[in-house]
């Protein structure tokens, strides 16, 4: 995997330039994706690249959506501004990059991805 491009894709898909406090979410998305890759996959294979950053990119979202940017109504919780847009949005770029490396991801790992 390609430190490098895995950067500028996350830059791509965030629209933030890949700074230090944006390193551990990358670094989390390669150990991840290093676990996922079958041992008769390529490790330099570009989509594992773009899986990463898709990965990184997810969690990125998610921490910006921990921030709770929500408020409490009758009917229940109700988001104030686009972070839950974003994050389905995040969340679908990653199915679709999952899809994507599925011959080269072992099937023994399950992945759920929910957004509520």
């Amino acid at each position: 995997m390609n430190m490098t491009k895995i950067k500028s894709l996350f830059k791509l898909f965030s629209g933030d330039t890949c700074t230090e406090e944006h390193e551990p979410l990358i670094d989390l998305a390669v150990f991840e994706v290093e676990r996922m890759i079958s041992e008769t996959a390529d490790r330099e294979d570009p989509r594992l690249d773009f899986l990463c950053a898709a990965i990184a990119n997810y969690r990125y979202y998610q921490a910006l959506s921990a921030q709770d940017r929500s408020e409490f109504t009758y009917g229940g919780k109700v988001i104030k501004d686009e972070s839950g847009k974003v994050l389905s949005f995040a969340e679908g770029l990653l199915r679709g990059y999952y899809r994507l490396c599925s011959d080269i991801i072992k099937d023994s790992d399950l992945i759920f991805i929910v957004v509520v």
